[in-house]
């Protein structure tokens, strides 16, 4: 599953990133029953990193070489792993598993507003604006302003941020990193080490703590960073450098459903009508939204696109 010789089919490796992704919620809120935010966010990188690690040697890979492209990594572990990672430790201290996937899934509606500012997305269609402005009326809806208690106040915001955050880095990865040279075990192995080191930093900002988490967020917090962190890390840099990302963001369709139920029946979360019915309006804009217009013959290769998401 690790190595992409092993042949595993694009559908089959983004069934098992829809599965990993999905939980990650669940994991997160586990672990924040005795793991500080930071701590969380820290374990869950050293935990990938050395499990990627682990593989590399296995595999006899080595890690990137070069101090431009350690920049680079270290831009992209900002933006897709150490700001991202954070905000939803943070964000989940408030927010229920099940609406952290959902707000999760306009990563591909984030991706498609960078393109129109930075001119890398020209000549909208109707359908795709169309779907833009559902998925962020769907987003709305999620939110309910017009009601007294319908904010859901900055632990919302904080995932959206980190929405916001991963399509930054999937278009930053495509551009610099992956289509290089490197395998993309090397990649998400060393993206991962900066990632520790620059969640590290946080940690100072928790004062002296006491660490006494039980058995449950011990567990949580292992299996979040082996394999909702390294594993699929490494499944989604596969994704990017052979399909261009493009299916990458299919998973964005699957993960809320993922992270609705598993939060319903192991932390018996409540989801209201008004949730569901932004989730489904903010699914169907992000497929109106990856609409594209067939200009290549019969027989070409289809454009790809720079959008995919992680937890």
């Amino acid at each position: 599953m690790i190595n992409g010789r092993l042949g595993m089919p694009a559908w089959a490796r983004v069934g098992v990133l829809a599965l990993l992704w999905g939980s990650t919620f669940l994991w997160i809120k586990l672990a924040l029953q005795g793991l500080s935010a930071a701590q969380v966010t820290v374990i869950r990188c050293a935990l990938g990193a050395l499990a990627l690690a682990v593989v590399c040697l296995w595999t006899r890979q080595r890690l990137p070489r070069g101090r431009a492209t350690w920049g680079h990594l270290f831009v992209a572990a900002f933006f897709c792993n150490a700001l991202p990672f954070m905000l939803f430790s943070m964000a989940q201290q408030t927010v229920d598993s099940g609406l952290a996937g959902v707000l999760n899934a306009t990563t591909p509606l984030w991706s498609l507003l960078i393109g129109l500012v930075t001119g890398t997305e020209r000549g909208l269609r109707p359908i795709r604006l169309s779907g833009l402005m559902a998925g962020l009326g769907g987003t709305v809806l999620i939110f309910a302003p017009w009601q007294q208690s319908g904010g859901m106040g900055l632990g919302a915001v904080a995932i959206l941020g980190a929405a916001a955050s991963y399509a930054i880095a999937f278009a930053y990865m495509q551009r610099h990193l992956v289509g290089r040279g490197v395998p993309t075990l090397s990649l998400s192995a060393a993206q991962l080490t900066a990632a520790t080191g620059l969640t590290a930093l946080t940690l100072p900002a928790d004062g002296p703590t006491s660490l006494q988490p039980g058995p449950t967020a011990l567990v949580a917090v292992a299996v979040l960073g082996i394999f909702a962190t390294g594993i699929t890390f490494h499944l989604t840099y596969r994704i990017i450098a052979d399909e261009g990302a493009t299916d990458a963001a299919t998973v964005g369709y699957l993960l809320p459903v993922v992270s609705l139920v598993l939060g319903a029946t192991v932390l018996d979360e409540k989801i209201g009508l008004r949730a569901v019915a932004g989730m489904l309006v903010v699914l169907a804009g992000v497929a109106m939204t990856r609409r594209r217009r067939r200009t290549s013959p019969p027989g070409a290769a289809a454009p790809t696109v720079a959008v995919a998401q992680e937890s």
